[in-house]
């Protein structure tokens, strides 16, 4: 099966980028780039006069966007880090690069890359593919850099964190279960590609977009109690028109037929990337705020606006599990 993504027009991005405010001097990473949110997030980004790294997988996709954005802004430091979130060994190589391309700090990390709807397969780490390309990885990478956000935010009065969810955290299950974040991938329901009756594909995707969000609710809470002036932030970007569509056909998690149909009431790549882009940069953002057009389950397009945490995520066994899950799939204890 193949699909072409459809081409929607921008609704609200325009105007809403004319409001952004300048983020010379600040330091953002963001994590796959060469698509979708991630491009738009990180091309306004260089537009607006950040430092930029571009964490990921080594591919021509990566190589064409880096020259994309270089030959665009040729006077905005930008540097392409090869990382692949489907691998803990590669996500710990790109930490130490990151490390030492940013001694000054980092203002924002995005945690923006993901996969949807893919096949029951392990990663060579042994966790589902989607759980360790959209979460875990992240975690790791997060909790590793918290030093670095924990710098810009002594050095200039706040850093963020910003997860990208998605409305998927809310169907077909809103209980995040401790089996999908355990090294049993390719064990875990199987192919099953149904969306509306809970198929197998999008229950672990489903659980994934939970994890983004619970772990923002993790974050937030134990960043509050230390007095931190880190920043934990999510988004979802509603019905958005990527390149996560093209893929998910390709892979059997969507019919072509229907996922052109569907896609026909969805928005741009640009209005979905609207939440992250007002986390990363809007100047009153507070901790704990969710960004997108809506919190409910119909919330496909429109304006990104903040709403609060969720109960069915936010809550002390949830965030305790996704936290402890986590921290044994990367192998260490992390506290902060």
């Amino acid at each position: 099966m193949s699909y072409t993504r459809k081409t929607i027009d921008s609704t609200y991005f325009p105007k809403f980028k004319e409001s952004l405010p300048s983020m010379k001097g600040k330091t953002v990473i963001i994590t796959g780039t060469t698509s979708g949110t991630g491009f738009v997030a990180a091309n306004t980004l260089a537009g607006l006069g950040a430092k930029l790294l571009l964490l990921n997988r080594a591919s021509e996709r990566a190589i064409k966007a880096y020259k994309i954005l270089k030959d665009t802004f040729p006077n905005v430091e930008i540097h392409s880090v090869d990382c692949d979130l489907q691998s803990f060994a590669s996500v710990r190589s790109a930490i130490k690069e990151v490390i030492q391309i940013c001694p000054e700090g980092v203002n924002v990390l995005c945690n923006n890359a993901g996969v949807m709807a893919l096949k029951d397969e392990a990663t060579i780490d042994g966790y589902d593919v989607q759980m360790q390309t959209n979460h875990l990885s992240h975690f790791l990478l997060t909790m590793e850099l918290m030093p670095l956000l924990e710098k810009s935010a002594e050095a200039l009065g706040e850093s963020r964190i910003v997860n990208h969810s998605s409305i998927a955290r809310m169907n077909p299950s809103k209980e995040l279960r401790a089996e999908y974040l355990e090294k049993k991938g390719g064990k875990l329901g199987g192919d099953s590609a149904s969306m509306f009756f809970g198929g197998a594909r999008w229950l672990r995707y489903n659980q994934t977009k939970l994890a983004n969000a619970s772990f923002t609710a993790a974050l937030h809470e134990r960043l509050q109690k230390k007095g931190s002036k880190v920043k934990a932030l999510v988004a979802h970007p509603g019905l958005a028109n990527t390149e996560l569509q093209v893929t998910s056909v390709k892979d059997g998690g969507m019919g072509s037929f229907f996922t052109g149909l569907l896609m026909g009431m969805g928005q741009s790549m640009e209005d979905g990337a609207m939440g992250i882009l007002s986390c990363m940069c809007l100047e009153n953002v507070k901790s704990g705020e969710f960004y997108g057009p809506g919190s409910s389950l119909m919330a496909i397009k429109g304006k990104a606006e903040p709403f609060a945490l969720e109960s069915f995520y936010n809550n002390e066994s949830t965030r305790e599990l996704i936290w402890k899950k986590s921290c044994e799939a990367v192998g260490k204890d992390y506290t902060i």
